[in-house]
């Protein structure tokens, strides 16, 4: 087993834990580590009904659980599925199956299988955006969701080291026929990704640290703008005045707007960068616009963001500020 893996997952070792298990290589090694440390595990598997091979694969990971001792629960996506952006809201679907399980079972922690290989094909992906900070710092160790803890013990794990576990040990994983299409760019970038090493010299660890380190001045970064975030909202909706978005450096100012519109549109991500970039340029003046499942409006000098539909009234969002404030001084 995987030391870096078993350091990670010790401060988990008294609760109990959900853990997203597809069959792939990554979930099935992920389970049986999990297994064998004596974590108290439920395994969670989503049958999308996308793929031939989705019943077989549903199957294993049942049959898998049922050798290891482990509950598993296996959820059915047996909705009308959209034409297009099919993956994102099979992931959307995935995650709202799992969370609602955890929140059911009073289970604040759900592992899932990001490895150290898709860390770098996300850093690359959004290198080629032109990402920022955020971005560039990849996909975070523990994050939350709808309310649950989401834990990625993986990060520093990588495929080929997963792979040579399950082939040593005779256990049997799945491969998706996706991850070798390369009309996707995460497989252009698995495929070609060796060339940064052998033209340039830039090995995987290297690029493994320069986004740990881009971490930490992420988390630097979020924590401040999370409690600036927080002089501003009230219930369900975000007011101030023009100065809270143009008075710091830009990319706070940013930051400020994509995460306020993040939690009020309860979105999984902020808008990318050039949407935020065009939304400041827009609140330069009066203006009303929707983003990301919000509408934003400005008039004078304040602004106010609101979930998408609801009634942009300042005047009167202002009057119940002033109700809250008065409560407060009351109590």
């Amino acid at each position: 087993m995987n030391e870096k893996f078993l350091d990670f997952i010790r401060k988990y070792a008294n609760q109990r834990v959900a853990v997203a298990v597809s069959g792939g290589v990554d979930s099935i090694c992920m389970l049986h580590w999990l297994a064998m440390a004596n974590i108290d595990i439920v395994a969670l598997h989503v049958h999308h009904h996308l793929r031939d091979m989705a019943d077989v694969e549903a199957e294993y990971v049942a049959t898998t659980c049922e050798k290891l001792g482990i509950p598993c629960h296996i959820f059915h996506w047996t909705d009308n599925k959209p034409d297009n952006g099919i993956e994102s809201a099979a992931r959307v679907a995935r995650y709202k199956f799992m969370t609602d399980f955890c929140h059911e079972n009073k289970i604040d922690v759900l592992m899932v299988a990001h490895q150290a290989d898709d860390q770098i094909e996300t850093f690359l992906m959004n290198l080629a955006r032109g990402s920022g900070v955020v971005g560039l710092a990849g996909i975070q160790a523990e994050s939350y969701r709808d309310g649950i803890k989401i834990v990625r013990p993986l990060l520093n794990v990588f495929r080929r080291e997963l792979i040579e576990y399950c082939q040593s040990n005779n256990i049997k994983y799945f491969e998706d026929e996706m991850n070798f299409d390369d009309k996707y760019t995460r497989v252009k970038i698995r495929q070609n990704r060796h060339l940064l090493a052998d033209k340039l010299g830039i090995s995987d660890e290297r690029i493994l640290l320069a986004i740990e380190n881009l971490g930490r001045a992420r988390n630097a970064l979020e924590s401040d703008v999370v409690a600036r975030a927080q002089t501003v909202l009230y219930d369900g909706y975000a007011l101030f005045s023009d100065s809270f978005l143009f008075d710091v450096p830009c990319h706070i100012g940013l930051k400020l707007l994509g995460l306020l519109i993040q939690t009020i549109g309860g979105n999984e991500y902020q808008p990318r960068l050039n949407s935020l970039e065009f939304a400041l340029s827009k609140l330069q003046g009066n203006c009303q616009f929707t983003l990301g499942h919000c509408t934003i409006r400005r008039h004078g000098n304040q602004i106010l963001i609101v979930p998408e539909g609801a009634k942009t009234s300042i005047r009167k969002k202002n009057e119940k500020i002033k109700r809250l404030e008065k409560k407060q001084i009351n109590k």
